[in-house]
């Protein structure tokens, strides 16, 4: 099947003929085995509200499945609390740093666009100790002025073994992002199955000390 795709390209439009007026260019996209986008044909400026001359053009799910490989997830990045060293019996705070927010992209024909969107819906911590944490959202960064005796409000873990006798002397923790996928448009919409993001970390967990004092 072929298909043209709208790209920007830094050439502005034909100035002149039937190619001039308001409209965008486009690719050529060929699908089929052995088939390499791009190779045959030069891009080609299409007026708006016109159809690719000799093409059939690509049903909406078929732009949406390319909208979806266009989608560019970002990886988790781990953060916790206390910075370093987490100690035993006393709670770790856990959240994600970076964005945490939908990511969309769009694939489109002449009169037809469709869009692909992920949403960030829960994050599964796998903490070396053998305990898992779900959490329905990023996790609330640790401040200055918080109780550091108090949990985190949303996600966090308390280690009650250090990570002493393990390989490093550390936990090996990672975390996997799900990411619910829609898509829309011309009219009509649908899913596609969860797309997963993976990050990791190395938390070293040591034994708290207390101080005891006594009088005579």
């Amino acid at each position: 099947m072929a298909a043209v795709l709208r790209v920007p390209l830094a050439a502005g439009p034909p100035t002149a003929g039937p190619g001039s007026g308001d409209g965008a260019w486009y690719v050529w996209r060929c699908s089929g085995e052995g088939w390499r986008d791009s190779v045959y044909r030069a891009p080609v400026w299409i007026a708006d509200g016109q159809q690719a001359p000799g093409v059939a053009g690509p049903t909406p799910a078929e732009l949406a499945e390319i909208a979806r490989r266009q989608l560019r997830l970002p990886d988790p990045l781990v953060a916790a609390s206390p910075v370093g060293t987490q100690l035993v019996n006393l709670p770790t705070w856990l959240w994600l740093g970076g964005d945490w927010a939908p990511v969309q992209a769009t694939a489109a024909v002449p009169g037809v666009s469709v869009t692909a969107r992920a949403v960030p819906a829960s994050a599964r911590w796998v903490m070396g100790d053998g305990s898992v944490v779900v959490c329905r959202g990023p996790g609330t960064p640790y401040t200055a002025g918080n109780d550091p005796a108090a949990p985190s409000p949303d996600c966090g873990h308390t280690y009650r073994v250090s990570s002493a006798g393990k390989p490093g002397e550390v936990f090996a923790v990672s975390v996997a992002v799900s990411w619910t996928v829609t898509w829309a448009g011309a009219g009509t919409g649908g899913a596609f199955p969860g797309l997963t993001t993976t990050g990791g970390a190395a938390f070293r967990v040591a034994e708290s000390q207390a101080l005891v004092t006594g009088g005579g």
